[in-house]
């Protein structure tokens, strides 16, 4: 049987912070086991710093927020740009994915603005799809695993798809309650707010961050602050029915 377990896969640090580290901190609550997996360093993210130092800077803030979260740390696998829908990283991941067995793996998008975004969400649906493969090898090897596995899919950075047209969740989760711990998250991220003001203008991240919860919330007609998820098909990972978020959040949940 699967543990009670999720994860959280994303493409740069601060990926989590800003669409799914409200839904991690209430299953956290709930008892869950929760996981926390950015797949790039971040070393191209500053304009001040090189990519050496930028890359160890982010690990360390990265670290931290993880930290903030209580969730278990798992370290990069790749830079910047270089989040390829590959072999070499399917079996990285899909190693991960059999470490941690878990019943719930939130990740990104499938549209979205950006390719390390979509990317990333493609290499966590395969794993997870893998999960019980033994002629799948992954790096290092694991053993494959049993169990229900449920993908769920963030809403996207802007709620736009990469063609700018507005992307709907299917359900929401209420967050208010934890909105504080995770700005406090996103704010370990220290070398970011220069960054996003200068290569995308998004003045105070901390401010975006909270704008797009409160957004989303609005979205719901029911929560003031809350993520949006889609719930990937269940074909090959899980019962038809199987919905563990709403079943672990039921009165933070809404469709």
């Amino acid at each position: 049987m699967a543990k009670k377990s999720a994860i959280a896969i994303a493409a740069h640090p601060d990926d989590i912070e800003f669409v799914m580290a409200g839904t991690l901190l209430l299953l956290k609550e709930r008892g869950w086991e929760i996981h926390y997996c950015n797949l790039s360093s971040g070393n191209c993210g500053s304009a001040r710093h090189n990519a050496a130092t930028t890359r160890r800077l982010r690990l360390a803030e990265a670290k931290r927020a993880a930290k903030i979260l209580g969730a278990h740390f798992h370290p990069p696998i790749a830079d910047d740009l270089e989040i390829y829908y590959d072999l070499k990283l399917l079996r990285r991941v899909a190693a991960m994915i059999r470490e941690v067995n878990p019943s719930i793996v939130l990740t990104h998008s499938p549209e979205d603005y950006m390719e390390d975004h979509m990317n990333t969400s493609r290499l966590a649906v395969t794993a997870a799809f893998s999960r019980g493969m033994p002629n799948f090898v992954t790096a290092p090897r694991r053993s494959p695993v049993e169990g229900d596995v449920t993908v769920y899919h963030a809403m996207p950075h802007g709620l736009r798809d990469g063609l700018r047209r507005p992307v709907l969740a299917e359900s929401f989760v209420n967050t208010t309650s934890v909105q504080t711990i995770k700005l406090t998250a996103l704010a370990a991220h220290r070398t970011q707010q220069e960054w996003l003001d200068v290569s995308q203008g998004m003045n105070s991240y901390l401010r975006a961050m909270d704008e797009a919860s409160l957004a989303v919330g609005k979205m719901s007609r029911r929560f003031k602050h809350a993520e949006g998820w889609r719930r990937h098909s269940h074909l090959g990972f899980s019962g038809t029915a199987t919905d563990p978020l709403r079943d672990a959040a039921w009165k933070e949940f809404c469709t």
